[in-house]
């Protein structure tokens, strides 16, 4: 019996639900030389800025138990040059792209938005709001409902399908989910790193350059899942792509059924430049084990009574 692996992420139809996750395969067209980028889902390039960007001071990546922490600071070389020198590279591999964009304030997330309308072979605008932002003292856009819908309704001149990038730092993230979306957001991704520091024992002064930095890898992973059960349990069948530890295809099968339509593969990158295209093989092979025709039937299972 023939599978069906396409997935429905907001307007759009994806040929499979795995993508990479920003901020893991740099600009994009770098994973090329691991991968048949056409192959994957989509490939969402590091957020992006208006202007470029410096980001934190070294050392910027430290690696733990069970993942890594870094605090890279949002290093980018602004969207211009992105457009220059990498989008077209991108393009040339055929790869769907997904375009992350940041910003300081909300006219920032404004511009660098303007920047891509109009653009030929952008897919999707992701709306990092999980990052720093000076108008709210060093808080992120995405801890705030009201901050939250501002950032993404801003992004929204790109006239792309826009999602929105929330943070699990949060006491409870459905009402910011809930203003993402009323803003006009098509899809949410779930979530960004967790907040984090590690102390080196002999200096005694924090490992990363700029202190505190995100938690990522496997041990966020349950985080991140019960981050889009609760969103997909209070608010429906909305669009959300998950990601936070994804390592096997054991994994894109946790997200789905706890209401994911498609999945991000982040740190796995790090130690495996091929884990997105080696985690969408075998989720083919576990769809053909477990007898599954359609990826969309399992958005949500977990959900359903037993």
């Amino acid at each position: 019996m023939k599978q069906e692996h396409t997935v429905q992420v907001g307007s759009l139809t994806f040929p499979n639900p795995v993508m990479t996750a920003s901020g893991t395969v740099g600009y994009g067209a770098e994973l090329a030389a691991y991968c048949d980028l056409a192959e994957l889902g989509a490939v969402v390039v590091k957020s992006l800025s208006a202007e470029p960007w410096p980001g934190n001071p070294a050392p910027r990546v430290h690696g733990t138990s069970s993942g890594m922490i870094n605090s890279v600071g949002l290093q980018n070389s602004g969207i211009d040059s992105w457009i220059k020198e990498d989008l077209p590279s991108l393009l040339s591999h055929d790869a769907r792209v997904v375009v992350s964009i940041w910003g300081r304030t909300v006219d920032e997330y404004s511009e660098v938005a303007s920047r891509l309308t109009g653009l030929d072979g952008i897919t999707a605008v992701e709306v990092n709001v999980s990052c720093p932002n000076l108008e709210s003292r060093g808080d992120m856009f995405a801890h705030d409902p009201s901050n939250c819908g501002a950032a993404v309704s801003a992004s929204l001149v790109s006239g792309l399908p826009t999602w929105a990038k929330l943070s699990p730092n949060v006491t409870n993230i459905v009402p910011i989910a809930k203003a993402a979306l009323e803003a006009g957001a098509e899809a949410l991704t779930l979530t960004n790193t967790l907040l984090g520091m590690v102390i080196d024992p002999e200096t005694l002064r924090p490992v990363l350059g700029n202190g505190g930095g995100g938690l990522s890898g496997p041990s966020i992973r349950p985080v991140a899942v019960r981050a889009v059960y609760d969103v997909y349990d209070a608010l429906g069948p909305v669009s959300i792509i998950g990601v936070g530890g994804i390592t096997k295809a054991e994994h894109v099968v946790e997200f789905l059924a706890a209401g994911a339509s498609a999945v991000q593969v982040g740190s796995a990158h790090f130690a495996d430049p091929k884990a997105s295209q080696r985690i969408l093989r075998d989720l083919k092979r576990w769809c053909r084990k477990h007898e599954i025709n359609s990826l969309q039937s399992l958005t949500g299972v977990a959900h359903e009574s037993s």
